[in-house]
């Protein structure tokens, strides 16, 4: 069963980083439903939500993926009613 979920992303200003995480989040297009980064350019951290629809596998695969690479900081919410007929 899918579920909705959100995963907030925090990261320190790095184009490399940025990159691989564009290219995981391209990977994983097909649970992505939207997300929308905010760069804070005081502190060069950005932050980064992505909104997904996927089963909890899906979903932990991503995040897993995500926190594995240098200075990404992940933590993700799912909902706990499940979607149906998908």
């Amino acid at each position: 069963m899918k579920r909705i979920g959100v995963i907030g992303i925090a990261l320190r200003r790095d184009r490399d980083t940025a990159l691989a995480i564009q290219n995981l989040l391209s990977a994983f297009s097909d649970i992505v439903i939207g997300r929308m980064g905010v760069p804070d350019k005081e502190s060069g951290i950005s932050a980064i939500s992505v909104i997904v629809k996927g089963t909890n596998e899906q979903i932990s695969a991503l995040c897993g993926k995500l926190g594995k690479l240098n200075e990404v900081y992940v933590k993700s919410a799912v909902t706990s009613f499940e979607i149906e007929g998908e």
